[in-house]
């Protein structure tokens, strides 16, 4: 049985724009965050492909991430995910070809099959192309085609791209990415960050589909879980006020930059929309690091998951530092 010491634990950062911030002083942010994660030794930084969301400044993830890796050493740096339906895979491997050869051994390409907004942006992504969701599994294959040795019969090359095997992760929030993970021998990240209803059955869908392959001889689980760590319960309760504010905000259509924290959230959410973000983060480890370590030994017991990935996504851009510290210092007991 896997220990919380044994455990590799990661950041997932959604590139927060604050009420009355700036979309510069959101991506400033993530490189310091990055930057002090790395010194907490987190073992990798992913950002994610959101569009239309005026609360979220990843959109151009593969740009933010050359920036991310220029301004840091060591920890990995890579996408949480790319929405390939939004791209023609030699694009990407272009792209992630680029950044892995002036980074090498740092980059991950974690891909997604949904499109990252809603339906029309996804047309204004996508213009003519046909690309969907659908053809995923054949864009995936594709994809590592151009990012695999090159073969004497290759008419189209990535360059940079070609030879670099930049690890591919598949990501999901639903069965479809477990499954094909699993028959590709390809390491899987399971959505829990926002939708924790199905992560026991997609990790079971995946280590039951799993086939070992030239990446993987085994199964390899990486989970999302948002955090809000403080020095006390109650700080944190009042803190992730700001995190239920926004998802509240998601599930009505409102803006999503980032409030400030409240007392209470009484008169903010009526009974069953507190239900329904209480479901969305029904993974959140909110609280004292004491209560944090107890929670994330009863998720290790039930998973057996090789990798936690936080997300922390509070107002203050110090807090949130410091919750990442409280974490680093329970991950490593």
């Amino acid at each position: 049985m896997k220990r919380l010491s044994d455990i590799k634990f990661s950041t997932l950062d959604l590139v927060p724009v604050r009420e009355n911030g700036s979309a510069a002083q959101s991506l400033h942010n993530s490189l310091d965050l990055a930057q002090h994660v790395e010194k907490f030794g987190y073992n990798r930084f992913w950002v994610a492909e959101h569009h239309n969301m005026d609360g979220i400044a990843s959109s151009a993830t593969s740009v933010l991430l050359g920036y991310l890796a220029g301004g840091t050493s060591t920890i990995r740096v890579g996408s949480g995910g790319v929405m390939l339906p939004n791209h023609a895979p030699l694009v990407i491997a272009e792209q992630f070809g680029t950044l892995e050869s002036l980074y090498p051994g740092r980059i991950d390409l974690g891909l997604g099959r949904a499109p990252g907004s809603d339906q029309m942006t996804a047309r204004a992504l996508r213009r003519e192309r046909s690309g969907s969701a659908d053809d995923f599994p054949e864009d995936v294959a594709e994809l590592m085609r151009y990012l695999g040795p090159r073969t004497p019969d290759q008419r189209i090359i990535a360059m940079p791209g070609t030879g670099t095997n930049v690890p591919i992760w598949l990501l999901g929030s639903s069965l479809f990415s477990a499954q094909l993970a699993g028959e590709r021998g390809l390491p899987y990240a399971f959505a829990s960050h926002f939708a924790p209803r199905f992560m026991h059955e997609a990790i079971r869908v995946y280590r039951n589909h799993f086939k070992p392959s030239a990446v993987l001889d085994k199964p390899y689980v990486m989970l999302g879980v948002p955090l809000v760590a403080a020095d006390t319960d109650e700080q944190a309760d009042y803190l992730a006020t700001s995190v239920y504010q926004r998802i509240l905000a998601l599930m009505r259509g409102q803006s999503l930059v980032q409030r400030p924290p409240v007392k209470t959230m009484d008169g903010l959410w009526l009974p069953h929309e507190k239900e329904a973000v209480g479901d969305f983060l029904g993974l959140a480890m909110v609280g004292s690091p004491q209560k944090i370590r107890a929670k994330l030994e009863v998720l290790i017991e039930q998973t057996q998951a090789d990798e936690l990935i936080f997300t922390c996504d509070l107002y203050e851009h110090a807090d949130r530092l410091h919750s990442y510290e409280l974490l680093a210092q329970v991950m490593k007991g």
